[in-house]
């Protein structure tokens, strides 16, 4: 075997009081809102804010559900269609796992879109604000992925290997931890940046295109290091479901920045 460092086995319940018990996964989803939501709020006060804070008291319904039911759909139709179709009452197990982002940002687009209508905003100007805060959900959400040792990292030599326990005997990268860092922590320091710089929040769309671009790009790279869903495997030419699933989120986000630039110029 080769060298590997000792995964830190936690206990996937993080708080227990009697037959209540609640999981790190559903934690990571619950934190990761309401720190969202606040920072979403913080952003609304800054100068050029295009869209009063109270509006995210309301908006915070809408995203959970977004969230929770984009995310279990996305990933009973990417991922796992047979078995589901099999076992209909698996759905509904939220507390396993098994939630896809591409299937959350669809459901968060969506409520976007209706809750937008409902208040008569702009689509962007709201989804510019969430864009900014949406990084912190993914990293809080990659960390409990590695609690819980799932979406593991491919077979790999490097110092930092880890034998995860459902993993097999052979050390693999600690894909979830590269995601963290690039989905989250990167990711967010982008477009913490990207809201500094003058005019940008002027132009409603390029931050919400950024994160599209900066989320696809940071997919793309931390599935070449990710073992693939066990029930579909590599795709054409060595690719994953996430990579390709990441393509038009790349092309969209381009568009939508060359559409905020060209909007703001007035070409």
């Amino acid at each position: 075997m080769l060298f590997a460092l000792t995964f830190p086995v936690i206990d996937p319940v993080a708080i227990a009081i009697g037959p209540l018990a609640i999981r790190w996964y559903a934690l990571a989803y619950i934190v990761g809102l309401l720190l969202g939501w606040r920072y979403c709020l913080y952003l609304a006060r800054r100068p050029a804010g295009l869209i009063a804070p109270l509006a995210f008291d309301d908006l915070f319904v809408w995203i959970v559900f977004g969230v929770i039911l984009g995310g279990r759909l996305g990933y009973v139709v990417f991922y796992q269609p047979d078995f589901f179709l099999a076992q209909p009452l698996e759905v509904l197990r939220l507390w396993q796992g098994g939630m896809s982002f591409h299937g959350g940002l669809a459901g968060v687009i969506l409520a976007m879109i209706l809750f937008a209508r409902r208040r008569a905003l702009r689509f962007f100007v709201v989804a510019d604000v969430v864009a900014g805060a949406t990084p912190i959900g993914l990293f809080l959400g990659r960390l409990a992925n590695f609690v819980n040792g799932e979406l593991y990292g491919r077979v790999s030599d490097v110092p930092w290997a880890m034998v995860f326990p459902r993993g097999g005997p052979d050390p693999r990268h600690p894909s979830q931890l590269y995601q963290a860092g690039l989905e989250g922590i990167a990711l967010f320091l982008l477009l913490f940046a990207l809201a500094r710089v003058p005019g940008v929040r002027e132009r409603p769309g390029f931050l919400s295109g950024a994160f599209l671009v900066g989320y696809g790009l940071a997919r793309l790279i931390g599935e070449l290091f990710r073992q693939p869903d066990i029930q579909i495997g590599f795709l054409t030419g060595g690719t994953t479901m996430g990579q390709w699933l990441s393509l038009p989120m790349i092309a969209f986000g381009v568009l939508f920045m060359a559409r905020a630039r060209t909007v703001a110029t007035g070409a």
